[in-house]
């Protein structure tokens, strides 16, 4: 995690970031920024469906994506909506640390035992069903993931600012990553 940035003060904020709705974002969420009124969204945030990240965003700010381990492969069409009819020109993609996308193998048996328990399947089933779906779902070091899916998606949308970022669980605050 020593590519993390801290983003406790205005200055903090890099270069390329600042007067940005990125930096909107940094602003609001880390220190606690009044509220502003958007009536249209500034930003795409694409982040993880975990339970954990709660991001301090005001109403019509932003569009927000949810993938497992923020892993935007197959929304690419809603951030295409949002570019193309919402005009949005900034995007953040947001990991965060304990992610339950990185390193699935070790909660394979956990992984089946729960569907076969809460959902009802049989064993055959979920072994099926993990072996298919978790080599697309696996992200490997949340890090090295997030400067990864970054890079895709700016070399998709080359006009569109793509800052990479994660969240800490234990201090509820976004970090920007050094990409060098």
């Amino acid at each position: 995690m020593n590519q993390l940035i801290a983003v406790k003060s205005a200055k903090d904020i890099l270069p390329e970031y600042q007067k940005t709705p990125i930096a909107l974002l940094l602003e609001y969420h880390n220190f606690n920024l009044s509220f502003q009124i958007h009536q249209i969204p500034q930003l795409i945030i694409g982040t993880c469906v975990d339970n954990r990240i709660h991001l301090r965003v005001p109403p019509n700010f932003a569009y927000i994506a949810r993938a497992g381990g923020a892993n935007m492969r197959n929304s690419e069409f809603k951030i295409s909506y949002a570019i193309a009819l919402g005009n949005v020109k900034n995007m953040v993609l947001i990991g965060h640390n304990h992610c339950g996308m990185s390193n699935l193998k070790e909660r394979k048996d956990l992984f089946i035992q729960g569907l076969i328990k809460t959902a009802g399947w049989s064993v055959q089933q979920a072994k099926e069903h993990f072996a298919q779906d978790s080599p697309g779902s696996e992200i490997g070091n949340e890090v090295e993931f997030i400067l990864s899916e970054t890079k895709r998606l700016r070399n998709l949308y080359p006009k569109i600012q793509i800052a990479p970022m994660m969240y800490l669980v234990e201090d509820n605050q976004l970090y920007l990553m050094n990409e060098k």
